[in-house]
């Protein structure tokens, strides 16, 4: 059984895609729909910007998923293979879910566009700045975060927000909650607790103003089947049926990444491939540290394609 990735927000850098859309038409072809969806010269800020800029959400999210989508693309025409050919499940962290679901027809490419331009603005507005935070527990189990989370809930609102791998938690709330946190954590013996740079605190229920918005939209657009199933965030097992797609995606605003049970899922599935497309490796050394005896391919670059040709 083979498995396709698709990175989330933190994988953005200056530059990427830029050689795929030099080298490969039908990765042009994406970048250019994605600037025409919205209006924006997207592919300018990706390729010429400031790193401040391809890291706001409003831009991250939408860059990340077109990168996604354009490498999917390249390596379906190489390979001449479609989606269900290539693999037997998908899934994205975070905004990469909603890459998965382009790429598994769920939804167009320009739709998915406007969708996390949408949802970029709407996680960013949610909450004020500097009245939200998220960390880092290296080292830390799940058991023991959520003791840390409900000692520190005295301050404020603090959640799991991602559950990435074994050892590798990201906790979101109130910055108090968040300060608190780190501060039990290493009174726990928590081997790293480390306030991230990010602009809001994402995926815990201080997005609810953001999971509102996207409700609204997510319930005005049609969702198909997809190609192969999707693993969900929310919930970290398969799904085909579209409303249950879609419920997935409202959930996911103000809900924890499930990531490392969605490797256990690939573990459990005896998974021989996972194919990681986009910007960066995160997820296939997740993968790679988490399962045994995996091949793990990642495709951003031509040089990529040029090694797997």
């Amino acid at each position: 059984m083979n498995f396709i990735v698709f990175p989330g927000q933190g994988s953005q850098k200056i530059g990427m895609g830029k050689m795929l859309s030099e080298n490969f038409p039908e990765a042009k072809e994406v970048f250019d729909e994605v600037n025409d969806a919205l209006n924006l010269n997207l592919t300018k800020i990706m390729w010429e910007g400031s790193d401040n800029e391809i890291s706001l959400t409003i831009n991250a999210q939408p860059a990340l998923m077109a990168c996604g989508v354009a490498a999917f693309r390249v390596l379906s025409k190489l390979k001449d293979k479609n989606l269900n050919q290539l693999a037997d499940f998908t899934a994205g962290h975070s905004l990469g879910e909603y890459t998965a679901m382009t790429v598994a027809q769920v939804f167009s490419l320009k739709e998915c566009s406007v969708l996390l331009r949408l949802r970029g603005e709407a996680m960013q507005q949610a909450v004020p700045v500097g009245k939200g935070a998220m960390a880092a527990l290296i080292g830390a189990s799940i058991n023991q975060t959520i003791e840390i989370i409900e000692k520190a809930q005295i301050h404020g609102i603090c959640d799991i927000g991602n559950d990435n791998a074994d050892g590798q938690i990201v906790i979101s709330g109130d910055a108090k909650a968040i300060e608190n946190a780190i501060e039990i954590a290493k009174n726990k013996g928590v081997k790293r607790a480390i306030l991230l740079p990010v602009s809001a605190p994402f995926h815990c229920r201080l997005m609810q103003p953001a999971r509102e918005i996207m409700q609204e939209a997510l319930n005005n657009l049609k969702f198909d089947a997809p190609l192969i199933p999707i693993v969900s965030n929310i919930t970290a097992l398969p799904h085909t049926d579209p409303s249950t797609l879609r419920k997935n995606l409202i959930d996911q605003v103000t809900g924890t990444v499930r990531w490392r049970e969605t490797m256990n899922f690939a573990k459990n599935k005896e998974v021989k491939k996972i194919t990681e497309l986009g910007s960066g490796k995160v997820l296939t050394g997740i993968a790679k540290r988490m399962i045994k005896d995996i091949t793990n391919e990642s495709f951003e670059n031509p040089e990529d394609f040029d090694i797997f040709l």
